[in-house]
């Protein structure tokens, strides 16, 4: 009789066992967030404007046999203030076309003439701008990021930009703050009716 009480026992301390250990399935992790550094933000900004292709537009470039190629110690700063502008034919305009330099950094169509933004860091680019004027130019098209600023003329796609995160901005913006100065100040655009004098 003891040895069946011990078994009955057993039997019962293994079944309390097993029905309260698979009852006890493990919590799953919390999930941690983990802020970004601030060289993990500007490596993120530099793969964004890489990809946004910022360096199409806002960047001069040498036009050789393989096409235009950026000038690097001039990455990201407009249109040069040195050069000359060819004359744009306001006829050819009239017909409904778009033109646009050598090197994409000045565009010409039914807008006048306008010229891409020097992004650096040099106080003639960005360097002096917050990141909130930077927030409202990229989403908003507004000049400068000021809030009374005229709209961006085209060919800069803010429309398209208006749909960046708020942390895919702040990247963009502390990696051009992170840029090599480049002291240059980009003409302003040229209105229709004065394209044709």
């Amino acid at each position: 009789m003891k040895n069946i009480i011990r078994i009955s026992a057993l039997l019962m301390s293994v079944t309390a066992i097993l029905f309260t250990g698979c009852g006890n399935k493990p919590k799953p992790a919390v999930p941690v967030t983990v802020e970004p550094t601030g060289a993990q933000i500007i490596k993120n900004g530099e793969y964004l404007v890489n990809i946004m292709g910022c360096n199409d537009c806002h960047s001069p470039k040498q036009v050789g046999p393989q096409g235009p190629v950026v000038i690097s110690e001039l990455r990201l700063s407009g249109y040069p203030s040195d050069r000359q502008l060819q004359k744009v034919d306001a006829q050819v305009l009239k017909t409904g076309w778009v033109l646009m330099n050598e090197d994409l950094t000045a565009a010409a169509g039914p807008w006048g003439v306008s010229f891409s933004a020097n992004l650096t860091s040099d106080q003639t680019g960005i360097g002096q701008w917050t990141e909130e004027n930077f927030k409202r130019a990229l989403k908003e098209g507004k000049y400068m990021g000021l809030e009374g600023g005229r709209t961006l003329l085209p060919p800069m796609p803010w429309t398209d930009f208006a749909y960046l995160t708020d942390e895919d901005v702040k990247a963009i913006f502390n990696y051009l703050q992170s840029t090599k100065p480049v002291k240059n100040v980009p003409p302003l655009p040229i209105a229709p009716e004065e394209i044709s004098k």
